[in-house]
């Protein structure tokens, strides 16, 4: 047991180390060309587990008002993200019946990804969006938005302007906050009495079992099993009434919440068997949490000896994407320039910077096509299928493509 605060959500001072990558920078502070002089600030990125309630979490070293005011994160640059979101639009209307009167509203809603597949159904919708450049681009499209942090206060503000959600959306946040019991008290408050949430979240149990370490970063303050998600919400008297596996970031829930007295919803078996699934994973128990570091420190060493076979034999290698997933592998795993010549993005707004740490120049994906590289080494895992279909010109060189989570392919 490490000398740590207490967990952020049951107070128990027994933190144990569930996964120590070292020092980095924080995962999206990409480094502007004219900055590039410039020293960075590196934080510890130790990952602890609490022996009481399990949730794996981080210390919190910038304020979520540093990190997340101006975001580089723009969910409509990828289009498997956009297919998601428009499948579970389509089925959540459906399977709740969903009306033209019935409000949506959906916590750090971005550049509006979502928000707009139920605009184009003419349902009320309002986007809450911390980042007021990501916001910015909503509010352009047409996607009513506002730009805030979300909590008590500003729901009850919302709940004291006529403001009540009947579909609550919180799709990849909740790992973002570093107050959960102001953060879920928030969600009670705006939620209508018979209303319907949502939460999506990457699952812990496919994490610890896919050696998916990198997708812990600083942005990212805790890390959830589906039990402990459980007992966060019925501490708050709601209840998960509903839970499905997606394929989503290396494997991820969603989690459909209601009032502990909304009459409406029954709960499902899926709850009952996610639960023995945990269970027979050990994740109750704290040995299981302790086995990961190991794991974590092998794959490390796989992708080093990987990279440096290449490089010995005269290789050119380059990187697809600049994810804030990939910022963490490239600095734990000590890989720069000296291994990835530069590595390359859809999004402008990582294009002609430089990757936190690693300092790794980032180009426009055509970059490819000019150098003809031997192998491109995905750092985006979550969503290699797309980006592999997209780059399928490559193949006419002979280059390949290299996955590095859970171990590495070659493809």
């Amino acid at each position: 047991m490490l000398n740590k605060p207490n967990c952020r959500f049951c107070s128990s001072e027994s933190l144990y180390s569930f996964a120590d990558l070292g020092l980095t920078p924080m995962a999206n502070s990409y480094v502007k060309e004219v900055d590039k002089h410039k020293g960075e600030t590196f934080y510890p990125l130790h990952a602890y587990v609490c022996g009481n309630c399990f949730l794996v979490q981080l210390d919190k070293y910038e304020s979520a008002e540093e990190i997340f005011s101006d975001y580089a994160y723009f969910s409509s640059f990828s289009e498997s993200w956009l297919s998601h979101a428009k499948k579970y639009s389509d089925k959540v209307i459906e399977r709740f019946d969903l009306s033209l009167t019935s409000h949506v509203i959906e916590i750090a809603s971005n550049d509006g990804y979502l928000l707009q597949f139920f605009k184009g159904r003419n349902m009320p919708i309002l986007g809450i969006e911390p980042a007021a450049n990501v916001a910015k681009v909503a509010n352009e499209k047409g996607i009513n938005t506002r730009v805030d942090f979300f909590g008590r206060q500003l729901a009850q503000e919302l709940s004291d302007s006529g403001y009540g959600a009947d579909l609550l959306v919180a799709n990849n946040v909740i790992a973002h906050v570093p107050d959960l019991h102001d953060f879920v008290e928030g969600m009670k408050i705006l939620l209508n009495p018979e209303g319907l949430l949502t939460v999506e979240f990457p699952h812990l149990m496919r994490l610890m079992e896919n050696n998916q370490f990198d997708t812990i970063y600083h942005e990212h303050f805790s890390y959830f099993s589906f039990s402990t998600l459980r007992e966060i919400f019925a501490a708050k008297e709601l209840t998960i009434f509903d839970v499905e596996e997606l394929t989503t970031h290396g494997g991820s829930l969603r989690v459909y919440v209601c009032h502990n007295d909304a009459d409406k919803y029954g709960i499902s078996e899926a709850v009952t068997k996610m639960l023995e699934l945990e269970r027979e994973h050990g994740l109750n128990k704290i040995e299981t949490y302790h086995n990961f570091a190991e794991q974590v420190r092998e794959t490390k060493r796989d992708i080093l000896s990987f990279l440096v076979s290449l490089k010995e034999s005269g290789k050119i290698i380059v990187g697809y994407g600049a994810p804030a997933k990939g910022n963490t592998l490239l600095n734990y795993c000590g890989i720069s320039s000296d291994f990835l010549d530069y590595t390359v993005d859809r999004s402008p707004y990582k294009q002609g910077t430089l990757l936190p740490g690693t300092r790794i120049p980032v180009y426009h994906p055509d970059k490819i096509a000019e150098t003809k590289p031997d192998y491109i080494f995905i750092t985006p895992w979550n969503i290699k299928d797309e980006i592999i279909e997209q780059m399928q010109y490559v193949k006419e060189w002979g280059a390949k493509f290299v996955v590095p989570i859970p171990k590495i392919e070659v493809i």
